[in-house]
Parts: structure tokens; sequence; C-alpha cells
């Protein structure tokens, strides 16, 4: 699933150690102190609002469309749905995911209500009519479907190129591999986002026990081999307890793995019952964090507290780049 709340530690050191907290209480203890604080201003997002904004949620609901950006309560809702060039993270096969990972709001079940056979066509008519410049397609994971859903995803971007050919489609996709990633990939998506979430010693803690970084890099890996030309794109979330190096660790391994996009962003918690903050991370050291990431090699960067996976700067710079390869293409043809 999508990581519509990463969470960030201060990348190097971790939290500071509340006086006379035992080692073994130490991280309980941070963590209790930075829930309690107020979030620093950093983090504080003017409400939504706006014309442009009203018309989408309207068309949303009208239309009855699940979003992450409601769903999972980004704070760039009312940046991302207003203006001439709105971009928005549609979610397909329902709003009920089979895994139970500690970061996400999504409600999970053990089976989920059948996909609805006409959701492609819906969304593609959908993102037609709302004219997006970029949209995004995620979706819940389906373990309880013999393909994961990987069939009515790869419909869903048929659609939308038929609906609306000039929209750049992103797809946020769960770790299919194998068949299922190739009956995805069919589908010619322009880029290709599978996110590993958080470093790899926290990955039984945080995510669903069944995902992994090992199985998240392979996804991105044969994406890559399967369509060499497309985008692909993961997201890290900080502030859960990692340290720095466990950070360049996780980052190196995702641009070994040809990585092309990347974003770094905060963890915000959903409710009580999910993964407490473990620290807040300043905008200075996420500045450091995307130097460090471009030195690597990464087409993209997008690094902040208010980043998610899903992020309008970094759409606009995927959309310069794959519409300046359709002009390319388009003349060498003529």
């Amino acid at each position: 699933m999508t990581s519509p709340d990463p969470k960030t530690l201060h990348a190097g050191a971790p939290a500071a150690e509340p006086a006379g907290a035992a080692p073994d209480e130490r991280p309980r203890a941070a963590a209790k102190a930075a829930e309690r604080g107020p979030k620093p201003s950093w983090l504080k997002v003017p409400l939504p609002g706006g014309d442009g904004y009203k018309k989408l949620k309207s068309l949303t609901k009208d239309l009855k469309l699940n979003t992450v950006c409601e769903e999972a309560r980004c704070p760039n809702i009312g940046e991302c749905w207003k203006g001439d060039h709105a971009t928005m993270t549609i979610m397909v096969l329902g709003d009920e995911c089979t895994r139970r990972c500690r970061f996400c709001a999504v409600k999970t079940v053990m089976e989920a209500a059948p996909p609805d056979p006409d959701e492609p066509e819906h969304v593609g008519a959908a993102v037609g009519e709302m004219s997006l410049d970029y949209v995004v397609i995620t979706s819940v994971d389906r373990d309880d479907l013999p393909d994961g859903g990987s069939g009515h995803y790869a419909e869903c971007i048929r659609s939308v190129r038929r609906h609306a050919p000039e929209t750049i489609v992103e797809v946020l996709i769960p770790d299919y591999v194998d068949a299922n990633l190739g009956t995805l990939m069919e589908a010619r998506p322009d880029v290709l986002a599978h996110n590993v979430e958080v470093v790899p010693r926290l990955q039984r803690k945080i995510r669903d026990p069944r995902c992994s970084y090992e199985r998240s890099l392979e996804v991105l890996r044969q994406a890559k081999a399967l369509q060499p030309d497309v985008f692909t794109k993961s997201s890290l979330m900080v502030g859960l307890g990692e340290t720095q190096e466990e950070l360049f660790e996780a980052i190196g391994l995702l641009r070994d793995a040809g990585v092309d996009f990347l974003t770094l962003g905060q963890y915000l918690r959903p409710t009580a019952n999910h993964a407490p903050v473990r620290e807040f991370v300043t905008p200075e050291r996420f500045k450091e964090l995307e130097i460090e990431a471009r030195a690597l090699g990464f087409l993209y960067v997008a690094s902040g507290p208010l980043v998610r996976s899903s992020y309008k700067a970094g759409e606009f710079f995927a959309t310069r780049l794959i519409r300046g390869r359709r002009a390319a293409t388009r003349r060498a043809d003529a």
C-alpha cells in the first residue's frame, strides 16, 4: 500500500533520551515525548480551499472515487487540488486492505469486497472529465484475489489512456512480481512507483509481515527489466527510529536497483493505535538528505517534512521528462 504519511527521524542521531530512563525504556519514552509536544511549525499547513479544490472535491464525491488524498489525510491536498495543473491519487480495488501496516490509516480486513467490474471504465471517464494533467493510480493490497488485482489495475490504466490520452499516468503498486507485475506493466504506465516505506531493519516492525525490503527491491528491478523506459520511483518514511547509516544504506539500495525518483518525508501518526513518531526532522536536515541522495544519481529527489510519495513538485518534474520524450518520439515518427 502507498505510504500516505511518511515519518522522519533526525537522520543521524537517535531521539533525545529523557534523564533517568532505563536503556530498554528509552525508545518508548522518546516516542511519548514527541507525541506529547506540539508539532513543529514547519508541519503546519493552511486548510484547503479555493474554487479548484472545491470543484475536484465535489467531482470525486459525485463520481464515487476513492482517493488517497482524502483517505490518508494528506496535508498537501489543498496544494495538489488547485489550479490548471491539478494532480490526484485515485485508489482502486476498493477501500479495504488485506494487510495491516502500522503506519497506514486505510482500514484492513481478511477478505475485501469483490472489485467493481465497472471501476476501470469509471476511473478513466472520471480522469477525462476532471482534465487532470497527472494522475496517480494506487490500490489497497488484495492478497485475497488470485492475481492480487493486477489485471483489474491494468484495465484502469488502459481506460485512462482511452479517455485522457494526454494525462501522465503514474501507478503506485503493491508488491507485484513475476506474472502479476508483467500483467500490470503490459498496460504501460509512465511511472512505476512502489514504496519500500522504511529502512530494512524496521520492515517487520512497521510493515505487514508479508512485506520485505528485498521483495520491494525486486518489484522495482523487474519493472525496469520489463519496460526499460519506464521511470521508477520509491519512498521512505523517516522518524521511526532509524539511524543515519541505515537511512543512507536504504537509499543506496534503491539507487542500485535503478530507481529514478525518490521521496523522503516526515511520518505523522494517523491514530494512537499506529506506530509512534520517534522524532521530527528539521527542514535543514531534509535538505542535507536531498543533497546526499542526489549525489547517488537519482534523476529527482523530493525531501522535506511534508513530502509524500505522491508529491506535486515531483509530478511536475516527471511531466516535463515524459512530455519531452513523447514529443521526441513524435518527431522521430514524422
